[in-house]
């Protein structure tokens, strides 16, 4: 079997899930090499992962012909400016959300991967496992009817606490709805469709944070961007829903629920690939849990990369791409734009969901 490889620009700390997943779980893809601003870390994760490569900068693992995919990991605000390079090396990009850090960048983004005819997709792939997969079979299954509504919630007190590097989550590109959103949005999307419209309050409650983690602690943090967002989608199916996004509270809420004309589904954590999933109807009288009828349950990160790559050897279509990530990236800027300007702001581009997960007979192995 060939083996799709995949060239990881960033090693920072979401990169380990990524090395683990693509070292041991998916089969289909290895690891070229990998290089980071910090020599050490690329370092460290070549020596604990056995991977044949470290290259000097990102520029020369563009050049390198062995990498078929650049795994775009760095910070939000550098997504940019690493994805357009990659692109204009003729190289494939898998990126982290969200796909830019505002919406220019991700129409620059998306334009010059069709001009170059490049494959461009980006996480979240977290609606790709078994939790949302089970929640989207529900919803098209008539389990609670025609979907009217729903609600997310991502509340938390931000992430000075425990992060080794918070700061750029007060940044530009930063921020709960950019940092969070993603996962939100794109479970909503894959469970109701596109949205039309949205509006929004926004709010910076702290103008300086103190991190208490290592190995930054008791710095202080000058806070750039809206930490407190209260949003409303309008799907093109005509349901609405709303989603808050902080890092200004302190007790912790996360999930999603779905109402419809004959009850009402409660999605688990959409940054988590499993469950529980659980359904409430009218005539049941309670709350119930529902099995997992889909393959991914434990944390797959490089799920919607495997598949990308999956889809570059075959032809097919690929879930996690560059019209859903845009059409998030464009949702998330239209609430902070709306909380900004007092207004309703249309949202235009469309993307189509793609097919269900399918069952393999191998975990680790995508349908052709």
């Amino acid at each position: 079997m060939k083996k799709v490889k995949i060239g990881f620009v960033g090693c920072g700390a979401i990169s380990g899930i990524y090395l683990e997943n693509i070292t041991n779980l998916f089969k289909e893809i290895e690891i070229a090499g990998v290089c980071d601003l910090i020599p050490e870390r690329a370092k460290n994760a070549a020596e604990k992962y056995n991977i044949p490569k470290i290259y000097k900068d990102m520029h020369e693992l563009f050049a390198d012909p062995e990498v078929d995919i650049v795994l775009n990991i760095t910070r939000p605000y550098e997504h940019f400016e690493v994805t357009k390079s990659a692109l204009e090396a003729g190289k494939h990009v898998y990126s982290e959300k969200p796909l830019g850090a505002c919406l220019e960048e991700g129409k620059k983004l998306v334009a010059l991967a069709k001009e170059k005819g490049l494959m461009l997709g980006g996480a979240p792939d977290t609606f790709m496992g078994a939790g949302i997969q089970t929640c989207r079979k529900l919803i098209e299954d008539g389990y609670i009817g025609t979907p009217i509504g729903g609600a997310g919630f991502m509340m938390l007190h931000g992430h000075e606490s425990w992060h080794p590097d918070p700061e750029f989550y007060y940044k530009y590109g930063g921020g709960p709805m950019f940092d969070m959103g993603p996962y939100y949005i794109t479970a909503l999307v894959n469970l109701l469709g596109n949205v039309t419209d949205v509006h929004a309050m926004t709010k910076k409650s702290f103008e300086k944070r103190v991190i208490t983690s290592e190995p930054h602690c008791g710095e202080i943090i000058d806070v750039e961007v809206d930490t407190h967002i209260n949003g409303t989608m309008r799907f093109e199916s005509g349901a609405i829903a709303t989603l808050v996004t902080t890092f200004d509270t302190y007790k912790s809420q996360t999930g999603i629920e779905i109402y419809g004309t004959e009850g009402t589904l409660y999605v688990p954590d959409p940054n988590t690939f499993g469950g529980p999933v659980k359904l409430y109807r009218p005539e049941h009288g309670e709350i119930t849990e529902v099995p997992l009828t889909f393959s991914y349950k434990k944390n797959s990160r490089a799920l919607g990369l495997a598949d990308m790559a999956k889809a570059l050897v075959t032809g097919r279509r690929f879930r996690a791409n560059c019209d859903m990530t845009f059409h998030v990236l464009e949702i998330m800027e239209g609430f902070l734009t709306a909380g900004k300007e007092r207004r309703e702001v249309s949202i235009g581009s469309r993307f189509k969901k793609k097919e269900l997960m399918t069952h393999p007979p191998v975990i680790g192995i995508l349908e052709d």
